[in-house]
């Protein structure tokens, strides 16, 4: 499985952030985890089968829901080895 770390920045704490990246993630079959961080950003750790996959969450998370206000997403290598449960995406 392909990996990639998220940190969205902006206003994406409050706007139901979280749920918005959840759902995108199911239907686009990504493994992985959403959570909202101390500083006010949004960290997002996806695995996917394929790159292309994880840059169509990309282009997402770059949109957010209607409510955020999107000022950068950053992406990095993922934390671990991707030890990843297929098909499972949780909110953290």
């Amino acid at each position: 499985m392909i990996g990639a770390r998220f940190l969205i920045r902006g206003r994406v704490q409050g706007v139901g952030f979280r749920w918005f990246v959840s759902r995108q993630a199911r239907e686009l079959s990504i493994s992985g985890s959403v959570q909202n961080l101390a500083d006010g950003t949004v960290e997002v750790v996806a695995w996917a089968e394929r790159a292309e996959t994880l840059a169509s969450l990309e282009v997402l998370l770059g949109r957010g829901p209607d409510h955020a206000s999107v000022e950068s997403v950053e992406r990095e290598a993922p934390p671990g080895d991707g030890d990843a449960t297929p098909g499972r995406f949780v909110i953290q």
